[in-house]
């Protein structure tokens, strides 16, 4: 925790960051919905989807509401991901599972980005909002974990 607080463009940026990361993970999710055939995991898949889209959503209006600008687009590491979910749903009866540990993955990477953004001193309503979210990135991620072992159960 730092003892002065940030400035306003250190804010604005903190939460760019996060919300590329949404972004990443809306598109990352919706990838693998559309390449996934366990209708099961496609349905998990598009329901992170739409929380992503909408942490995304949050995340640019409270850049707006500061007098920021909202980056546009993903990251290039988040194309890359979404490129290689492609090309693991093309490679037969294991995608499923795959593109579990690829999206768990991508979560630990969430979660990450967040746990970073709270070591700042943020503003309270900021704070409020990254910390919701973060708590949301690691539900998340436990899901998407558990999922991933049941497979391999099943699998196994």
């Amino acid at each position: 925790m730092s003892t002065a607080s940030i400035t306003s463009d250190e804010v604005l940026s903190i939460l760019n960051d996060l919300l590329e990361n949404s972004r990443d993970g809306e598109y990352g999710f919706r990838a693998c919905a559309d390449e996934v055939e366990d209708a099961r995991i496609k349905q998990v898949f598009a329901n992170r989807s739409a929380q992503c889209a909408a942490a995304a959503a949050e995340l640019a209006t409270l850049i707006r509401s500061l007098g920021g600008e909202a980056d546009k687009g993903g990251s290039v590491s988040g194309a890359l991901h979404r490129g290689w979910v492609h090309v693991k749903g093309t490679l037969g009866a294991d995608s499923a599972l795959s593109m579990l540990e690829e999206c768990e993955r991508g979560e630990d990477s969430a979660v990450a980005r967040y746990r970073k953004a709270l070591k700042n001193d943020l503003p309270a309503e900021v704070l409020a909002v990254v910390q919701r979210q973060a708590d949301g990135a690691q539900r998340n991620h436990d899901q998407i974990r558990d999922l991933r072992d049941q497979y391999k159960t099943r699998k196994g």
